[in-house]
C-alpha cells in the first residue's frame, strides 16, 4: 500500500534551519500535488505550503520568503527547506500527498507527522 515517510523535524535556535523531507512509496502510478501542513498544540492543521505536479507553488502568507518547498518527481519525494525560523514555527509537520493507485484510484495521504520545535 501507498505511504508517506517523513523526516528532518528536530529542535532548532530561533533565526535557524532545518530541511524536511517525504517519501511515497508504494504501488504508486501517479501523483499531483504534494505539500507540508502543520498543527500547533491548541491549533487547527493548516497549510504550510504546496506544490503540484507541474511546479507551480502556494505558500503560507506566514512563511513566505522564508519556506520554500521543492519535489524529485523522479523519487516520489518533497521537501520543505526552513530558513530564519520562528518559535511560532514550532508545530508538528504533516506530509500530504494526492496520488493515484491502480487498486484505489486517486487518494489522499498523510504522513505521521514530524516534531520541529523553534526555541532558544
Amino acid at each position: 500500500q501507498v505511504q508517506l515517510v517523513e523526516s528532518g523535524g528536530g529542535l532548532v535556535q530561533p533565526g535557524g534551519s532545518l530541511r524536511l523531507s517525504c517519501a511515497a512509496s508504494g504501488s504508486i502510478f501517479d501523483i499531483d500535488v504534494m505539500g507540508w501542513y502543520r498543527q500547533a498544540p491548541g491549533k487547527q492543521r493548516e497549510l504550510v505550503a504546496r506544490i503540484t505536479k507541474g511546479g507551480s507553488t502556494n505558500y503560507a502568507d506566514s512563511v513566505k520568503g522564508r519556506f520554500t518547498i521543492s519535489r524529485d518527481s523522479a523519487k516520489n519525494t518533497v521537501y520543505l527547506q526552513m530558513n530564519s525560523l520562528k518559535p511560532e514555527d514550532t508545530a508538528l509537520y504533516y506530509c500530504y500527498a494526492r496520488i493515484y493507485s491502480m487498486t484505489t484510484g486517486w487518494q489522499d495521504y498523510w504522513g505521521q507527522g514530524t516534531q520541529v520545535t523553534v526555541s532558544s
